[in-house]
């Protein structure tokens, strides 16, 4: 079933588990996904980058919102790291039901300003907002130093965004980077400071880079506030790395020979990082969840693999 952010958050933050939200690009893998979460009942955020909304498409929108009305499992359909205003309404007038405008590289006044107007017109369609404050560094860092580039979120700096600008849920940086971590270098987060800013802050926290942390860090930031994980690298490593095995043999030429087995290898992630947020068994917290858990039109991919 779709729905906007807050609703898919609420429960999250009030019972202390976290959603995931994950980064798909094409078909194949928001099928994945979808099924997964449902295998262990579990919501799940569709998260699309604006460059992977370049990729798939104006057109791609539509078979992903009608794949999360029938979930039996909340669902709902984020823009993640939207750059304008206008990409932000143009992600609306598509049908996402919750949107992020990034402003946490501009200075302060102009990321309450962008952040302020979006969700002014956000919210008057239903429609949830995320905001950012700090910044969590270049995507995919190369190398140690390139830690350095984190600005860390500051307690009085979190609750005055969210007073100022109306953003119903707030990323924030407490140690962690987008993308593939290089060799050698583990994220290490805050949790000092993660717990200071949820004392400060009344709304649920969202902890980008959710891959390559370790998994027993998540989970205790899960606990001090963090109620969404965005997951990327992780689910397209996995599935990107079994792809290349299976395409090494060249008896393997067909499209249902291929997808599933790599589909599987990423399922598995995506059960792995829906247990490190403790939200498996979750969605039945959503009391519209039960009267869709009977029926869905999601093939089981699972069932592919084995036969």
């Amino acid at each position: 079933m779709l729905v906007n952010g807050v609703r898919i958050l609420e429960p999250a933050y009030e019972r202390g588990f976290a959603v995931p939200a994950f980064n798909i690009s094409d078909y194949a893998m928001l099928r994945g996904c979808l099924e997964a979460c449902e295998e262990v009942r579990s919501p799940m955020i569709v998260s699309i980058h604006p460059s992977e909304w370049e990729l798939v498409g104006d057109e791609f929108l539509a078979s992903v919102l009608e794949l999360a009305r029938s979930a039996t499992i909340p669902v709902a359909v984020q823009l993640d790291h939207g750059a304008t205003f206008e990409q932000v309404m143009g992600a609306i007038r598509l049908g996402f039901t919750s949107v992020m405008i990034d402003g946490s590289l501009l200075p302060y006044d102009e990321n309450v300003a962008i952040c302020r107007k979006v969700a002014e017109a956000a919210h008057a369609v239903g429609v949830s907002v995320e905001g950012e404050i700090g910044t969590i560094g270049a995507r995919d860092i190369k190398s140690a130093e390139e830690m350095a580039d984190i600005v860390y979120t500051t307690p009085s700096e979190a609750r005055d965004f969210v007073r100022d600008t109306g953003v119903d849920y707030l990323a924030v940086a407490v140690g962690t980077c987008h993308g593939v971590y290089p060799a050698g270098v583990e994220p290490k987060l805050k949790l000092d400071l993660l717990r200071e800013i949820k004392d400060s802050t009344p709304v649920p926290l969202v902890l980008h880079g959710g891959s390559g942390t370790p998994d027993a860090e998540v989970s205790e930031a899960v606990t001090l506030g963090i109620a969404k994980v965005n997951i990327s690298a992780d689910i397209k490593v996995s599935y990107f790395n079994r792809l290349r095995e299976v395409l090494l043999n060249p008896a393997q030429r067909e499209p249902h020979d291929i997808y599933p087995l790599a589909l599987e290898t990423m399922m598995a992630t995506v059960r792995h990082k829906v247990e490190v947020l403790g939200a498996v068994g979750s969605a039945d917290f959503y009391p519209e969840s039960a009267a869709a858990r009977e029926a869905s039109p999601l093939r089981d991919l699972q069932a592919a693999v084995q036969a």
